[in-house]
């Protein structure tokens, strides 16, 4: 039977509600950056300012999602249609979706939108989707305008390494509209992926926080690993860069608005803690999910004063630790009263998350046995091993590590992606 065309199938509504900042976003607009007498412009303010000039003459598609604005909150999808320079065509979703509705592991079903009548398309994990839809709709160009939060295993980066090799495959244009690494651009740390624990939480040996911009990252990826994949082809990649942009800039600096990346990362601020506390995403405790701070609140039922205090005790840099109860509206232990710890950020330039994370699970091993690690449901790995991209984390601290001894674990293959990162930094 032949294939039924991807270009047909039922046709949904779009997503409900205008787009809006998230939390802290109007504290950090663009008069922050007036004030100090510097301005952040995104790869969109770039591609408009040149009249579209990377896209002239060519039937365009763009991955992006709610954070694809420009400086007034307008989303880029609607400009570039009011515009009316653009042949775009379609538009494609990553996790959670083009307009955002979907909650972790999920994408937004085919529609078509009804503010610009454009189609919509699931882009979330499937390399032979996306390379069938490029083909269906006679795509020149594929367009990448999403704001990455610095994590290894944040998805949107690995539906770029996707979207990438397909161009490369199909011969299209990749053009990425670059934006700000929230966690600045100032070095990359945490291990570095072993490609035998490869998915899409992370597909390729990058360091778990890379430091770089997602213009950066396609580079890199463009040059090293898409050849790798598609028998030596490379995608005609154009990076529209940033302007204003300091490596050192926390987000405070650009002036930017901020819009919440998925809908359990609400602020900058759990940003800075994500590529740490995501690890607990792999433990029997709740991370956070289903309550105002996912990735700040940790606990389960029976966690007590103990682990507070032993974490203080630490006396880490960059962080301070509340003794905090809460109750999950959902995901892990809804509807339950846990108790846990509150990580509260106190100097930006000295936390280090994923070495405050294995403390974290080092102490909570020690003093609560009984919460173990959470399996990947099907294959029964452990969920931790795909996070930390390695088997070597997890069994040092089954075994008793203490944190200097884990975190001395990744160094040297850190070392190693560290100079090949200093290869593709495109902003010094």
């Amino acid at each position: 039977m032949r294939r039924r065309s991807l270009l047909t199938g039922s046709v949904g509504l779009a997503a409900a509600g205008a787009l809006v900042p998230g939390a802290g976003a109007l504290a950090a607009g663009p008069e922050a950056a007036h004030a100090s007498g510097r301005r952040v412009r995104t790869g969109f303010d770039a591609l408009r300012r040149s009249g579209y000039a990377s896209l002239r003459g060519r039937r365009v598609g763009i991955i992006s999602n709610p954070t694809g604005v420009d400086e007034r909150l307008r989303h880029v999808v609607d400009v570039m249609v009011g515009d009316g320079k653009v042949d775009l065509v379609a538009v494609f979703g990553p996790e959670h979706g083009f307009r955002g509705t979907s909650q972790a592991g999920e994408g937004e079903d085919h529609f078509v939108d009804g503010k610009t009548g454009l189609p919509v398309y699931n882009a979330y994990n499937d390399t032979s989707t996306m390379r069938e839809l490029f083909a269906e709709l006679r795509l020149d160009a594929v367009v990448f305008d999403i704001q990455d939060v610095g994590s290894r295993f944040y998805t949107y980066i690995w539906t770029m390494y996707l979207a990438l090799e397909a161009a490369a495959e199909l011969g299209l244009r990749f053009v990425v509209l670059d934006r700000p690494n929230p966690l600045s651009g100032r070095e990359a740390t945490g291990p570095v992926l072993d490609p035998k624990h490869s998915s899409f939480v992370g597909l390729k040996p990058i360091a778990q926080q890379h430091g770089m911009t997602v213009g950066e990252l396609a580079t890199l990826f463009n040059a090293t690993f898409v050849p790798e994949d598609t028998g030596g082809k490379k995608a005609e990649l154009h990076v529209e860069r940033l302007t204003g942009w300091r490596r050192r800039d926390r987000w405070e600096d650009t002036g930017l608005p901020w819009v919440a990346p998925s809908p359990n990362m609400p602020t900058p601020a759990t940003a800075r803690l994500y590529p740490g506390t995501g690890w607990f995403e792999a433990s029997a405790l709740s991370e956070g999910r289903g309550t105002t701070q996912p990735f700040q609140l940790l606990g389960a039922p029976d966690v007590d004063h103990r682990w507070q205090e032993a974490l203080s005790a630490r006396k880490l840099p960059g962080v301070a630790f509340r003794e905090a109860y809460f109750k999950p509206t959902f995901s892990k232990w809804a509807d339950k009263s846990c108790g846990g710890v509150e990580v509260q950020i106190t100097d930006d330039d000295a936390l280090d998350p994923i070495r405050t994370a294995v403390a974290l699970l080092v102490d909570q091993r020690r003093l609560f046995p009984d919460y173990g690690w959470r399996s990947q449901d099907g294959d029964g790995a452990y969920w931790l091993d795909k996070l930390s991209g390695n088997t070597k984390v997890r069994l040092a601290i089954e075994q008793g590590a203490d944190v200097d001894d884990v975190t001395a674990i990744w160094q040297r293959d850190l070392r190693a992606f560290r100079r090949l990162r200093e290869e593709h930094l495109l902003y010094r």
